[in-house]
């Protein structure tokens, strides 16, 4: 059956639970297999951190119903366990509504909800708020509670007394633990890829045992077993000539779907990790370069003083095609101020420097204003923006590059949030495409055949 993790909103304890089941599953030989509900790359690192399968994204605004049901099917059916993380409180989706929200996914999936609440501080006033939650959607398949923050024996008798006789079953408490706290950034968890110290596995897996009610939790994990041939991922298109591409993969730059790797490799293109934290220069095998976002402001200085890899992505701009999501878009910029207030020097590919600014965050809608890379003019697409950098034109827009002027660049496509208006967005010039927003290659099948078609036709 498997079930979803979700909670009130946000910071309740939906991650730290999804990974201590994990690593429980884990001690126990158990092949787990996780999936996070949205755009999330951070949370979904974590659960790809334990070693069982890579964690899987559904969304349904970014990939559709039917990409969410088939990736599910695909992947639970084949682990011994599945889990589903959500996002944010339970019915929180695209703007005001409920769309895309973790009870839309639930409904699509039909999967039940093992709900996580932070108890500090409360007892009596946790039913009434799950009792509201529980009846505003009564189609929702509620299988229990957990509370998180529960310090001491009084607080969990309490608990137990006002839940006794509401049908609601108590699946554990967990009491506050600093050994079990997920450090955070700007954007939300610290990714593993940039954490020190590893997760202590045994650690986490013995407090699930100590606190959790394993028994009936593994019992909600087992899967729907599915018939494999009706969970294909079908691709429309096949290609035979060999046209690697490059992708940006280290500490800076992981803000990538896993699905995107084994697309391109399904469909025939071979994929090599570029590596700028070590300085490499971009393989000379490739014939597009995919840079991802990440956390280059952190990393600033350190890429400004890369000399091989800015040196061979200036080189590249004129040899191949270049596509840049978010923080990957910052490097081929004259600069980033990191949040000191100083200036590193970058690619200089495009004509603006970078800066810490305000929140962008949330689903965009987007229209094709011409022929570019990946978008043809008024094509329709879909994606996400997360960042707090923005960016500021250089005013003098000449910029050179070795004795060859740059095409001015211009905005490939306009973009719009949840009741705003459209408006241009990212750069596009020659062999490069750059914006803040991320998308979903694998499942938009327009915008990827166009990035193909378009890497066919290079030299």
């Amino acid at each position: 059956m498997s079930c979803i993790i979700s909670a009130p909103a946000t910071d309740n304890g939906k991650t730290t639970l999804a990974l201590l089941i994990s690593c429980w599953a884990f001690t126990k030989g158990l092949k787990l297999q996780t999936f996070k509900v949205g755009p999330d790359y951070l949370d979904q690192q974590q659960l790809s951190s334990i070693g069982h399968p890579v964690c899987r994204n559904l969304d349904v605004f970014l990939s559709g119903e039917n990409w969410i049901k088939k990736t599910y099917r695909k992947y639970s059916t084949l682990s011994d366990l599945s889990l589903v993380e959500g996002a944010m409180g339970l019915f929180d989706g695209l703007g005001s509504t409920q769309y895309s929200s973790t009870a839309d996914v639930a409904r699509i999936l039909d999967l039940p909800i093992v709900f996580i609440v932070n108890a500090k501080g409360q007892v009596a006033s946790l039913l009434a708020l799950i009792k509201g939650f529980r009846e505003f959607d009564k189609n929702l398949n509620f299988k229990g509670v957990i509370f998180n923050n529960v310090n001491s024996s009084r607080h969990k008798t309490l608990l137990n007394e006002v839940f006794k006789n509401e049908g609601i079953k108590i699946l554990g408490f967990l009491p506050s633990n600093m050994k079990i706290y997920l450090e955070k950034g700007n954007l939300g968890l610290i990714s593993p890829k940039e954490i020190r110290e590893i997760l202590d596995i045994n650690y986490f897996a013995d407090f699930a045992e100590k606190n959790l009610n394993m028994k009936c939790l593994a019992s909600l994990l087992k899967p729907i077993k599915n018939d494999l041939s009706s969970t294909t991922l079908n691709f429309p298109f096949k290609i035979n000539e060999k046209r690697p591409i490059a992708i940006a993969d280290d500490r800076i730059f992981h803000f990538q779907y896993p699905d995107t790797v084994e697309f391109l490799n399904d469909i025939g293109i071979p994929t090599i990790k570029w590596n700028i934290f070590n300085d490499e220069e971009i393989p000379k095998e490739a014939k597009a370069l995919i840079i991802p976002g990440g956390f280059p402001e952190r990393y600033a200085s350190h890429i400004s003083s890369s000399k091989r890899s800015l040196k061979s992505l200036r080189e590249f701009r004129n040899l191949g095609l270049i596509y840049a999501e978010c923080g990957g878009m910052m490097i081929l910029g004259d600069f980033i101020i990191d949040e000191q207030g100083t200036p590193h020097k970058m690619a200089g590919i495009l004509p603006f420097t970078s800066k810490k600014g305000n929140l962008s965050v949330g689903y965009r809608y987007i229209k094709g204003k011409k022929d570019s890379l990946i978008i043809k003019k008024n094509q329709e697409a879909r994606g996400h923006e997360f960042h707090y950098w923005q960016i500021e034109v250089t005013k003098n827009i000449r910029n050179k590059l070795g004795k060859d002027l740059i095409i001015p660049p211009t905005s490939p496509w306009q973009i719009k949030s949840w009741g705003n208006k459209f408006k241009d967005e990212g750069w596009h010039s020659g062999n490069v495409h750059a914006s803040w927003v991320h998308i979903h290659f694998p499942s938009s099948n327009e915008l990827s055949k166009n990035f193909i078609n378009n890497l066919l036709k290079s030299n």
